[in-house]
């Protein structure tokens, strides 16, 4: 049986965004813990040209609820990514996470060959709706979720593979 566009998106962005909260709060108990100023996580970065923390879960948010919206021709949920704390962020990864119990199996699936368009740099990229879910929007959420998890866990947080998976 076919995997459905709704069961790749809405379920896959819950569940590693309810994982992304885990991780946040290990995050934020172990600063607490070793009383390191939370500002220190927030804004570390693995490289120079990297956005930090906060800015990796800002964009994690942003691809799984903007995915889930373009795919059923809803308009995305506005945030303002102003987020300066642990309890910020993870209250965006609520309202996120609230805003995808709204999507239905109906609102997405069948979104496989529609089009859509996303405006970046000045240019249009033009995907059908499966190859933007399967080779832009999920690669892109997974990639700043790693990020993020990689930034704490180079601050020395004690989290691993498990914490990520949501076993942990």
């Amino acid at each position: 049986m076919p995997i459905s566009m709704y069961a790749a998106s809405v379920p896959v962005f819950s569940h590693m965004l309810k994982n992304l909260a885990h991780v946040l709060t290990k995050g934020e108990a172990n600063a607490a813990q070793r009383k390191i100023e939370p500002a220190v996580f927030l804004n570390d970065r693995l490289a120079p040209d990297m956005l930090p923390l906060k800015a990796q879960v800002q964009i994690a948010t942003d691809h799984a609820k903007g995915a889930c919206a373009r795919l059923s021709g809803r308009d995305p949920l506005k945030l303002e990514d102003k987020e300066t704390s642990f309890t910020e962020l993870l209250a965006r990864i609520e309202k996120v996470q609230d805003y995808l119990k709204g999507f239905s199996a109906a609102d997405i699936d069948g979104s496989e060959e529609k089009e859509i368009v996303l405006k970046l740099g000045g240019g249009e990229m033009k995907f059908s709706g499966m190859q933007y879910l399967l080779h832009f929007a999920t690669p892109n959420f997974y990639f700043h979720m790693t990020t993020a998890y990689a930034i704490l866990r180079h601050n020395g947080v004690p989290i691993g593979k498990s914490d990520f998976f949501g076993r942990g």
